[in-house]
């Protein structure tokens, strides 16, 4: 055979197995068969926590500073020389305890002079008493007698008071905490002697937020931890109404029960406060999310194992758990893969140990 016919053989062969394999490859209806179906994708695994509410009583720690209750600057009510100074910076005095004592400066003597004035006048009118009675003065007078009687007692007890205004006496219980005179200092009305510091009862006095304004009232228990190390009780006195115009806080008075242990003006303080029960729910820090919209909150699973999102506000913080408000009383809670997963997302839901119990 000739080369030509050889290759022209091969040629047909070729195109008759393409033609066929082409054949071999259709269904029994002459249409192309259909591949075969993929395996179904398996949902995205995520670990879940059940988490209840229940009701919380939240704290708020403040860090504030002690303060007297009572606070007072002695000053002269007369003028003089001091002749007996008798405290010293740090003394302890008594309420009505002499502090100082001024120059008499002739009050005695006007004492005694407004006395003899006094006794005049009595004797005048119990003798004039007696004319009015006879008949002798007219009833008219008796009036002005009296008058004069009266004026005669206020000029006394005037001039008994002006006298005993020279010894400086202690308002109350206290420590002087400074002392601005020395013994033969001439002093004029309203110069300041001393300052006397009341320790009981003291004070600790924090700033609170407008936001937890409203779980605070008067009455309401504290916790109050000293920096120097003493740890005591208290009690809220008081609360104001009207918030600093620098930091738009409100100032909290707790007053203290120190047991008759001294605390110190000044001091820095914390405080602890508990304020009103809440429904909350605690939950892990790490299980917070944002939501696409900005919204800070927890993804849950609901029963169809699918993805939610609950938004939150946060109640409490703490370092490892946190307690929110905003959630169902019973609600499944993503704690690992939250960030992996969306809305109406189907999910393989898989019990985590819980952040309590661990």
């Amino acid at each position: 055979m000739k080369a030509s016919q050889v290759i022209a053989g091969l040629i047909v062969v070729s195109a008759a197995v393409w033609i066929g394999s082409g054949l071999l490859g259709k269904g029994s209806g002459g249409e192309p068969s259909a591949p075969a179906e993929a395996p179904a994708a398996r949902p995205f695994r995520v670990a879940v926590q059940t988490v209840t509410a229940e009701d919380h009583a939240r704290r708020v720690i403040l860090s504030g500073r002690t303060e007297a209750d009572r606070r007072v600057s002695v000053v002269a009510r007369t003028s003089g020389i001091v002749e007996e100074l008798s405290i010293r910076r740090g003394s302890v005095v008594k309420q009505g305890e002499q502090l100082a004592r001024l120059s008499d400066e002739a009050r005695e003597a006007q004492v005694e002079q407004a006395k003899a004035r006094l006794e005049q006048r009595r004797a005048e009118l119990k003798a004039r008493l007696r004319l009015i009675e006879t008949g002798n003065l007219p009833t008219l007078q008796k009036p002005a007698l009296e008058a004069e009687l009266s004026a005669a007692e206020a000029g006394f007890a005037q001039a008994e008071a002006e006298r005993d205004r020279n010894v400086i006496r202690a308002p109350f219980d206290g420590v002087v905490n400074a002392l601005n005179v020395r013994e033969g200092q001439a002093l004029q009305v309203g110069s300041a002697i001393a300052e006397v510091v009341a320790l009981e009862p003291m004070l600790a006095v924090v700033e609170i937020a407008e936001r937890e304004l409203g779980g605070v009232k008067v009455g309401d228990p504290a916790a109050v931890s000293i920096a120097s190390g003493k740890a005591v009780q208290g009690r809220v006195r008081f609360v104001s109404a009207v918030a600093s115009q620098e930091t738009r806080t409100y100032r909290v008075d707790i007053e203290l029960d120190s047991n008759g242990t001294a605390v110190p003006d000044g001091v820095t303080s914390e405080v602890t406060l508990t304020l009103a029960r809440v429904r909350a729910t605690a939950v892990p820090r790490s299980a917070l999310v944002f939501s696409a919209r900005g919204e800070l909150g927890l993804r849950t699973v609901a029963d169809d194992d699918t993805v939610a999102f609950s938004p939150v506000k946060i109640a409490e913080d703490g370092q490892e758990r946190i307690w929110v408000t905003g959630l169902p009383d019973s609600v499944r809670i993503i704690v690992q893969g939250q960030d992996f997963v969306s809305e109406g997302q189907k999910v393989e839901p898989v019990t985590a140990v819980s952040s309590r119990a661990s």
